[in-house]
């Protein structure tokens, strides 16, 4: 049994206490600290929201408000443009919806290969269970296993290590992590782990040092030997051209609605205010759709616990819950069994919550999905054109819109 759902309360007043307590630490202490090493249970000067923030039981323009009002956004830089990478990261992915594509038939070859090349296998295996004799990798692993959470540099240095030093596929370690990071989103973990590979930022690899993990874990992990010290060439196609960001809508509000929430946003405000009665809900839970491997099982308690924290604090506006659906048919029989005519949702990013909504689209005689994207992802998603740089450029404008 793992301590994840200790450390990390899948509640949406707990999501709030953390973000009250780290909010006056937001300023210079983050932007001084956040690279030393910290734990769930000691996360140090980082907020480790990002639980909260994957489900949406506190949402990115909430934890900006909240920073804002004790900070100034000088102040405030970092922690406001590290919230804003997950932004990014997500409209950068909705702009090329193919890259995800790629790397789920990556993992489908790989699980093959996994089974049929015993070299491959053992070594892929001693990585997950933190058996490769590299200590702070194994560390990691073992607190990831048990977590559900790592710091972000100590990713950083993990997925290095997976890449450039064990040289195991990068598509096999973010599924790892997807399927152990309680906080685990497709976007930021698959641009993620590109990036550290050198092929998201082409030609630009990151290699972990032994010089960095001694200072930042601050003496921890000294004299860690055998670290690569260059990165191999990595085959990659070049970036796919950028695509429209798919339509979504305005409900009804006459209509006979249902509601859904997700694992990427269970509390759906901007639906809420706009979609008038309710007169049923139900939760869509997708994640195991995204890997050919099983899931933590502290994943899918978290979310599911989250979901059900969500009902209970929605429940006299929302109308009774149905039973969660895992898939595209189950969504459209609870639709017509209980005669709505249209189903309103927050939008999902790309991801295995949206590749259910995309195939629901293609059932005939659903009745409609209303999808609505939240003001924020609404402003930021056009603007990942390119680099984080770039798109960091719009950041006083988004927050100006935000407030």
């Amino acid at each position: 049994m793992t301590n994840a759902l200790t450390f990390f309360e899948p509640t949406r007043t707990a999501g709030l206490e953390r973000l009250r307590n780290f909010a006056p630490d937001a300023g210079r202490h983050y932007g001084e600290r956040r690279n030393y090493l910290g734990t769930a249970k000691n996360p140090g000067a980082v907020s480790a929201l990002s639980p909260y923030l994957r489900t949406g039981l506190v949402s990115q323009s909430e934890v900006l408000r909240t920073v804002l009002d004790q900070h100034s956004a000088k102040d405030a830089d970092r922690y406001i443009a590290e919230v804003l990478w997950r932004s990014y990261w997500q409209g950068w992915l909705a702009l090329r919806p193919s890259v995800w594509d790629a790397y789920q038939a990556d993992l489908k070859r790989l699980h093959n290969a996994v089974q049929t090349q015993s070299g491959l296998r053992q070594r892929w295996e001693n990585a997950c269970l933190g058996q490769t004799g590299i200590a702070p990798f194994d560390a990691w692993a073992n607190e990831l296993a048990h977590s559900g959470y790592l710091h972000n540099h100590a990713r950083m240095w993990f997925a290095s290590i997976w890449v450039h030093t064990l040289e195991l596929p990068w598509q096999l370690g973010a599924d790892f992590f997807l399927r152990h990071l309680l906080d685990g989103c497709p976007a930021s973990n698959t641009l993620g782990w590109k990036w550290v590979a050198g092929i998201q930022t082409i030609g630009k690899p990151y290699l972990a040092t032994q010089e960095n993990i001694e200072k930042f874990t601050e003496g921890r992990f000294a004299k860690v030997p055998g670290l690569a010290t260059q990165a191999a060439p990595i085959p990659a196609p070049p970036h796919p051209d950028r695509m429209p960001l798919w339509n979504t809508g305005q409900p009804d509000p006459a209509l006979h609605s249902g509601l859904i929430l997700h694992e990427d946003n269970l509390n759906p405000t901007h639906v809420l205010d706009a979609a008038g009665p309710i007169a049923g809900h139900v939760t869509v839970m997708a994640t195991a759709d995204q890997t050919p491997w099983q899931m933590a099982p502290h994943v899918q308690a978290f979310r599911g616990q989250a979901a059900q924290n969500m009902q209970n604090l929605l429940a006299d506006r929302i109308g009774p819950a149905g039973p969660a659906v895992t898939s595209a048919l189950a969504l459209k029989q609870w639709a017509q069994d209980h005669g709505f005519a249209q189903l309103v949702t927050a939008d999902a990013p790309v991801g295995p919550t949206k590749a259910l909504f995309d195939a629901y689209d293609r059932l005939p005689d659903a009745p409609p999905l209303v999808r609505m994207r939240a003001p924020l992802d609404a402003d930021a998603w056009p603007l990942a054109t390119a680099g984080f740089f770039k798109f960091r450029k719009h950041i006083p404008a988004l927050l100006a819109r935000l407030s």
